[in-house]
């Protein structure tokens, strides 16, 4: 019987490399046209999604990172090939946005995640010493009503002993069964580079990219 790849073995195998930035849209008639399978980053704003996002791609700063949050305020487009993109979300949750802005975003990304032909998952960023608030909630109900198929990433694992860590993980585990059985998750570091090797196999099954 053929041994599974180590992560290590996994994370040496990354198409994402050639991700370049392609454009940033603030509405539905921006978005580029369909013809090109499109996977989205979403998460709470400060849960480490850009640094996901890069350390994936193993680009250093192919997604702008701040500890300011809400700083990314468009949907920001990072094509790997013409046919295959990554699609950065605005953060969500972060109070200080205008209230109006804050409509605009909630309406384009209910949206997008329900009507938008051409994305084929969803990368959902979680802080694993926060998992699971209301907002990952709202975008977890989208994405079942959109039978649209997510994958959490239970980021900063390294700010927690490794069982400590999976005690996190089997918590989050246990609620998506019993409420979003079709949301798979894992653990996820960018500093530790945890986890890289199993988040591109999830992006290669949905951009159906040979691993």
């Amino acid at each position: 019987m053929p041994q599974k790849p180590t992560e290590q073995a996994r994370s040496s195998i990354n198409p994402y490399r050639s991700a370049e930035f392609l454009l940033s849209v603030n509405n539905w008639s921006q978005l580029p046209n369909n013809t090109a399978i499109e996977v989205a980053f979403a998460g709470r704003s400060n849960a480490g999604k850009s640094s996901a996002i890069n350390t994936i791609a193993n680009i250093k700063n192919l997604c702008r990172t701040s500890k300011t949050p809400g700083r990314t305020q468009m949907i920001n487009y990072f094509s790997i090939d013409p046919q295959h993109h990554l699609v950065d979300l605005p953060g969500y949750g972060y109070a200080k946005v205008p209230l109006k802005i804050k409509q605009h975003w909630q309406t384009l990304l209910e949206r997008y995640l329900i009507e938008r032909a051409s994305l084929k998952g969803v990368m959902m960023i979680m802080d694993v010493r926060r998992p699971l608030t209301q907002y990952d909630t709202l975008m977890l109900q989208w994405c079942q009503k959109a039978n649209m198929p997510a994958h959490i990433l239970l980021t900063k694992s390294d700010k927690f002993k490794h069982g400590a860590a999976k005690n996190e993980l089997l918590k989050v585990q246990r609620t998506l069964q019993a409420e979003y059985p079709d949301t798979s998750a894992q653990l996820f570091s960018s500093l530790k580079k945890t986890g890289v090797g199993e988040a591109r196999e999830k992006l290669n099954e949905w951009f159906n990219l040979t691993s």
